[in-house]
């Protein structure tokens, strides 16, 4: 199993400049620790994301690491014009030296696709489409391309990624509905969701990974996200993990309170200690993070675990010792207890 770490950077306490620099420093302690790769979210007009642009975030991240894989995840294709993402991507592998990871999606916030003037009842028509643009151009030298929403005639494609013919590709499953295409694709995914749901969805794609004739050891990646909070003992990491999740839990909610409802599709508790029960994130000490990640792996059926290790309020000091710990106690000892186990 791999390990990495999803980051939503929603807004600190400190000021701009200095949490940029302060994330920054924690993917150098990432890229120490033995992650495989950093995912960062995009959002927009919201204290949950203040890496709005990914692409210029992560272009830093290119020069502050050395062998950490990192991406979007996702890019909000509803948000942008196909052409610039592909050519985004080009440029960040190349910086990057083949380090890339690419995830998409249509965006889960209608407020923050108004903002931009895009339909939300349009975005998924819009996605479809940027996909296939984008897709076709890190594969062809031009592209073509005629649809409800974008008309491109011999366009040049002047720049290629490093990782042919792409980087891998990455997909945010909610349902098992997901699965057939990525599987056909052989597209990675993480899902949010409880132990079970994550489950139904990894067992189904792996279904439509045998039936399409690959074999079982050769799975994409199958992540699920989790909080996690990682101190010298259960009690210092509960509180930790209690302020801080109240604080990302308002930014989470932030646009929804704001318009008077609720979301659909998020199912986050509002208190550390339910989500905790949930399964939805574990704070404690080394020795209590590596049981219950190990268990909740087994029980949800992944390959590929994802920490957010810096959320809400949590001090630099605080994350650096969660992934200290995490790198130092956890990683080794879950991977060699799965490699016993195997």
């Amino acid at each position: 199993m791999k390990f990495a770490v999803f980051d939503h950077m929603d807004r600190g306490t400190v000021p701009l400049a200095q949490q940029y620099e302060e994330r920054l420093i924690l993917t150098e302690a990432y890229d120490r620790g033995g992650f495989h790769a950093y995912h960062v979210a995009e959002h927009h007009s919201t204290p949950l994301g203040i890496a709005p642009s990914p692409s210029v975030y992560l272009s830093a991240v290119a020069q502050r690491t050395r062998r950490l894989r990192f991406g979007p995840l996702v890019y909000t294709l509803g948000m942008h014009h196909p052409l610039r993402v592909m050519e985004e991507i080009c440029m960040l592998d190349q910086l990057s030296r083949g380090r890339l990871e690419v995830g998409f999606g249509r965006g889960i916030s209608p407020y923050e696709l108004g903002y931009y003037g895009v339909d939300p009842e349009q975005s998924q028509g819009i996605y479809h489409e940027s996909y296939q643009i984008i897709m076709q151009g890190l594969t062809q030298p031009v592209v073509n391309f005629q649809g409800r929403h974008f008309d491109l005639r011999d366009v040049p494609v002047e720049m290629q990624c490093l990782q042919r013919p792409t980087p891998p590709i990455w997909y945010g499953a909610g349902t098992p509905a997901a699965t057939q295409w990525t599987a056909a694709n052989a597209i990675n995914i993480v899902c949010n969701g409880p132990a079970a749901q994550v489950r139904a969805i990894t067992d189904q794609y792996r279904l439509h990974w045998q039936e399409l004739g690959h074999a079982a050891d050769a799975v994409p990646s199958l992540g699920m996200s989790r909080h996690v909070v990682v101190a010298d003992t259960d009690a210092q990491a509960m509180d930790a993990a209690r302020r801080a999740y109240r604080r990302w839990y308002t930014h989470l909610m932030h646009l929804w309170v704001k318009h008077g409802t609720l979301p659909r599709t998020l199912s986050f508790p509002d208190n550390f200690d339910d989500a905790q029960r949930a399964g939805l994130g574990i704070a404690g000490s080394p020795a209590t993070v590596r049981d219950w990640i190990a268990e909740a792996a087994d029980q949800a059926g992944i390959n590929y675990f994802v920490c957010r290790l810096a959320f809400g309020d949590l001090t630099l000091a605080e994350s650096l010792r969660s992934t200290a710990l995490m790198a130092e106690s956890v990683l080794p000892a879950l991977a060699t207890s799965l490699a016993t186990e195997a």
